[in-house]
C-alpha cells in the first residue's frame, strides 16, 4: 500500500490551556511543521497553534 498523501494533525495552543484543533496537512507539500494562528475559546484570544501528532 502507498504512504497517503494527507495526515491527520492536531494543533495545540501555545497558551498552554490544552485546547487542540484537529486537522489534515499534505505531508508532500509541507515537510515542516504546521503553526497557525486560530482562536483559543478557553484563552478568549488568537494564540499561535502548533503541530503535534495524534495518539
Amino acid at each position: 500500500m502507498a504512504k497517503p498523501t494527507t495526515v491527520k494533525i492536531r494543533l495545540v495552543s501555545t497558551a498552554d490551556t490544552g485546547f487542540f484543533y484537529v486537522t489534515k496537512k499534505n505531508s508532500r507539500n509541507m515537510t515542516g511543521k504546521m503553526v497557525q494562528r486560530k482562536y483559543d475559546p478557553v484563552a478568549r484570544k488568537h494564540v499561535e497553534f502548533k503541530e503535534a501528532k495524534i495518539k
